[in-house]
């Protein structure tokens, strides 16, 4: 498990990122907080340095272990571990499940994902929408909630940044937070929005011929070395390329789909999504699933790379 990943669940098969604790079924909201190690409260004290007290600034400290979790400004709201599981169980209704969720740098960073109730058939496949829903302790960054469509039969993230339709929305921990978060509910009006323009890119793409040599180009551009480059620096990207190549041309589940820009989308998110890094850093899997929520850069300039031909 990476490092800075601190506690996490997930259920049944093993998820995309590889990251967590395995568990048979999807718990709902109250058993997920206890699974995923999220069952403490964020509390703010004031700031002392040589007996003298720091005006304008307070510690969000871990209730559970008593760890400093950021230093934060006297705006700073907090939303609560308990209070994010209540938004996500009203925003998707009663018997929602948690497919996965967890602790990231000791707390400082926390998230959970959520499988949404309605299943969509695009170009014959099986694309499942999940809302995640991230929030930060420390003060680094804001809650984000953000749509993310997996193809069931791979498990590919195809979280496209499309021009047509947003799937992700952020607040910061100032101002009124309860309003904002009332606010947040047309995220659930933004993902059936987006994944209907999902389902209209797919068929722009499907329609958008490859021969093999557009194919080609187009993985050496998105997977590009330079003549400077040592030699085993460009071995590694020949074998890129030829990993991202065969999820293309090899792909069981991409013999029917034909030689097309949708197929092609669909293999870079296989290669972005699975395939192993050249160098394997302690932090790799983090850093995948976090993509989850802000894109992975790769699918979206191939995405971009298709749109324009």
């Amino acid at each position: 498990m990476a490092a800075n990943v601190e506690s996490m669940f997930y259920v049944r098969e093993t998820p995309w990122h590889g990251l967590g604790t395995k568990v048979m079924q999807a718990p709902d909201s109250k058993n997920a907080l206890k699974m995923a190690g999220l069952d403490w409260m964020v509390e703010q004290e004031p700031i002392y340095t040589d007996g003298e007290y720091i005006e304008g600034y307070k510690a969000n400290i871990r209730s559970s272990d008593r760890k400093v979790l950021g230093v934060v400004t006297d705006r700073y709201k907090v939303v609560q571990n308990e209070e994010a599981f209540a938004f996500t169980d009203e925003l998707l209704g009663e018997g929602v499940r948690y497919e996965t969720a967890g602790s990231l740098q000791e707390g400082r960073k926390v998230w959970m994902l959520a499988r949404m109730p309605q299943e969509f058939v695009i170009m014959g496949d099986r694309i499942s929408p999940y809302l995640v829903f991230s929030n930060s302790h420390d003060g680094s960054g804001a809650i984000r909630v953000a749509v993310t469509p997996i193809r069931v039969v791979c498990n590919n993230t195809l979280n496209l940044a499309l021009d047509t339709a947003k799937r992700s929305w952020s607040m910061i921990h100032t101002g009124d937070i309860k309003s904002k978060m009332e606010e947040a509910r047309d995220t659930l009006f933004m993902a059936d929005y987006y994944m209907e323009n999902l389902g209209m890119e797919f068929e722009e793409l499907r329609k958008k011929k490859l021969d093999d040599r557009k194919v080609k180009e187009y993985i050496e551009v998105l997977l590009p070395y330079e003549d400077s480059w040592t030699p085993q620096q460009k071995k590694n990207t020949r074998r890129m390329r030829e990993d991202l190549a065969s999820r293309y041309f090899d792909a069981p589940d991409l013999m029917d789909v034909g030689k097309n820009a949708y197929r092609f989308v669909n293999a870079v998110s296989d290669f972005a999504t699975h395939a192993d890094p050249i160098r394997r850093t302690k932090n790799y899997k983090e850093n995948l699933f976090s993509r989850t929520v802000d894109g992975n850069p790769l699918i979206d300039k191939a995405y971009r790379l298709v749109k324009a031909a």
